[in-house]
């Protein structure tokens, strides 16, 4: 197997956790499904971090460190969106872009990190562990995650002399479509992209949801919530649990621009949340537009 002839665990195959058994009849038997987790990620600090890798960010990793002492590398996308791979040299990576098999993503996560730490260099995970697994927030330090927002995907082959094959060229493609992002240093869970006509800034409330609408309508009542001239607030969308607004900024517009108007509404919406009141007339009306711009995800 060269470096980057990564292995498919088929469901026939005997199972790389060593029981000797295929792999369908154990850790892909898919058994004991999950019932429905709104908010996968919570009780995480960085609850807001995940939502944002999950269905935002296109390329960055954080390193995880297990409870047990080994470590692992979170990564938003994987080649072919594998769950999870062991690379040549032996580093593991779970990814977190990938179809949920079970009603608890962090099931399914826990379940591809599980075969990953156990798998041969030079594995891919294909399948995600189902039923009895056990979830990623019980495998990994509570730390929050140290991220970093990469321009594209090479980590996938890092170390890898001459890398060539199926991981190459979903390499090559998947490098071609990544958007410039870059993570805001001032308040949690912003993350600035830029596209062909429009900037845009995606920020994760790390609140509960009808709390952080009501904030998020109070600030719209006093005409407060932009980021700046040229900005403009288009709507939210429903992830994981929490809210994701969305900013339109002038193409021009850097990270580093939005950093302080960033800052300033983010205190605004502190200052609304910490000083909860029945909402006004104004404020309800502010609410229902906020509502009617709404899209749910998960």
């Amino acid at each position: 197997m060269t470096d980057t002839d990564f292995a498919p665990v088929g469901a026939r195959q005997p199972c790389p956790c060593g029981s000797g058994r295929r792999y369908k009849a154990c850790h892909g038997s898919g058994k004991a499904d999950r019932a429905y987790v709104a908010r996968p990620f919570a009780g995480r600090v960085d609850e807001s971090e995940w939502v944002m890798l999950r269905e935002v960010v296109p390329a960055a990793v954080a390193p995880l460190k297990l409870v047990d002492g080994r470590t692992a590398t979170l990564a938003t996308v994987l080649p072919l969106a594998w769950p999870a791979m062991v690379r040549a040299d032996g580093m593991v990576f779970v990814g977190l872009q990938v179809p949920g098999r079970s009603g608890d993503i962090a099931a399914d996560l826990g379940g591809a990190l599980a075969l990953a730490m156990e798998a041969e260099p030079g594995t891919a995970i294909t399948t995600i562990e189902r039923g009895a697994a056990p979830r990623i927030q019980d495998l990994i330090d509570p730390a929050p995650l140290a991220i970093d927002v990469r321009d594209g995907f090479d980590f996938w082959v890092e170390g890898v002399d001459d890398p060539t094959g199926e991981v190459t060229e979903s390499l090559e493609r998947a490098n071609a479509a990544v958007i410039p992002t870059a993570r805001l240093t001032s308040v949690a869970s912003a993350y600035w992209c830029r596209m062909k006509e429009r900037s845009h800034l995606r920020w994760a409330l790390p609140y509960e949801e009808e709390p952080a609408l009501d904030a998020l309508a109070r600030v719209a009542a006093q005409r407060e919530l932009g980021l700046g001239e040229g900005t403009k607030y288009v709507g939210s969308f429903r992830a994981h649990g929490l809210l994701v607004p969305v900013w339109d900024l002038p193409r021009e517009m850097e990270a580093g621009d939005v950093e302080a108007p960033a800052k300033a509404l983010h205190d605004r919406l502190v200052a609304a949340l910490e000083a909860p009141r029945p909402l006004t007339d104004e404020e309800r009306r502010a609410r229902t537009g906020l509502i009617s711009r709404q899209l749910t995800l998960r």
